[in-house]
């Protein structure tokens, strides 16, 4: 049996089935993932080789800069398997590609 977070089961549980308890990154995360047809390897409740600590995958919206408000409320068609390494090397990846807003630089006036 595969280890569950101890709320939003009823969302998390079926996100999770539908992408096999493997992390459904398939390259936003800036790593193409080369070595395992460009989806990203990590299964839920295994272990990684390098470091030996044990992965835990989440749910999380397909785009990584939903703001969390919004986020609680997505259906779970909405929302895919993470590995929190993908999630916030994605997040970090799509903010520096935003637009930057019109704001006044510093010595404008």
């Amino acid at each position: 049996m595969k280890s569950q977070p101890l709320a939003a089961v009823d969302v998390w549980r079926p996100v999770m089935e539908a992408a096999g308890y493997r992390c459904q990154c398939t390259g936003s995360c800036g790593n193409e993932h080369p070595k395992s047809d460009g989806r990203c390897p990590r299964e839920h409740d295994t272990y990684t080789s390098k470091h030996g600590h044990r992965i835990r995958l989440m749910a999380a919206p397909a785009e990584p800069l939903t703001p969390h408000a919004k986020a609680v409320a997505l259906p779970v068609g909405e929302l895919r398997a993470w590995c929190p390494e993908c999630h916030t090397a994605a997040a970090r990846r799509a903010r520096s590609a935003a637009p930057v807003d019109d704001a006044p630089g510093l010595f404008d006036l």
